[in-house]
């Protein structure tokens, strides 16, 4: 299998990866609207490839409080894949999902909350595997997702260990969701990943 050179520019490569962003981002907004009850507006996600050194910077620094759900992606694709929420995003979004309007944003996270999260988080992630699985039919599946609210440089570590190895660069894609709640989904597919995907659709 030839390997993807995903430093090159390659507008038709990178026309995939957006439109996985625009997909993804409207089934997450579909999910999201069910689960809160309320109707949801989503922006235009921002699609880039960054090298991992620069996640950092694209996110508004390493040093802010976030609410990172990780997981493992299994099956056709392998990899992993984290979303991001900057901290007052994450006590907005569960002040609203548990009909909490009153919360304090600088109270820590019960455990109600993190499940609250990680659920949140969970049917996020799954909206862009089901919009990769769509334009590719490939299967994706992926793994229990696990929560950690850390400076962004600390919950970037977890990927940062399996980066080297799997792949050249990464997926991110920002998105706003509700008025307050902004969010960061990173994917890291390994390079034979990447080829898969590319491959399934022709291109």
């Amino acid at each position: 299998m030839s390997r993807i050179d995903l430093n090159g520019e390659n507008e038709e490569y990178f026309d995939v990866l957006k439109e996985i962003g625009n997909i993804g981002a409207g089934n997450a907004t579909s999910a999201l609207a069910r689960m809160l009850g309320q109707k949801v507006v989503v922006h235009v996600p921002k699609v880039r490839l960054l090298d991992f050194k620069d996640v950092g910077g694209a996110i508004g620094g390493e040093e802010q409080i976030m609410a990172g759900i990780y997981l493992q992606v299994e099956g056709d694709v392998t990899g992993s894949m984290m979303f991001l929420l900057k901290k007052e995003s994450a006590s907005h979004l569960v002040s609203v999902l548990l009909d909490n309007p009153g919360r304090d944003e600088e109270e820590e996270l019960s455990e109600m909350e993190i499940s609250a999260l990680k659920e949140i988080g969970n049917i996020i992630v799954s909206s862009y595997l089901n919009a990769i699985a769509t334009l590719t039919n490939l299967k994706i599946y992926p793994s229990v997702p696990s929560l950690c609210v850390d400076m962004a440089g600390a919950i970037l570590s977890v990927p940062a260990i399996e980066f080297g190895m799997m792949c050249d660069k990464l997926l991110l894609i920002e998105t706003h969701f509700l008025d307050a709640v902004e969010g960061y989904l990173i994917l890291v597919p390994d390079i034979d990943s990447y080829d898969k995907i590319f491959e399934s659709i022709g291109v």
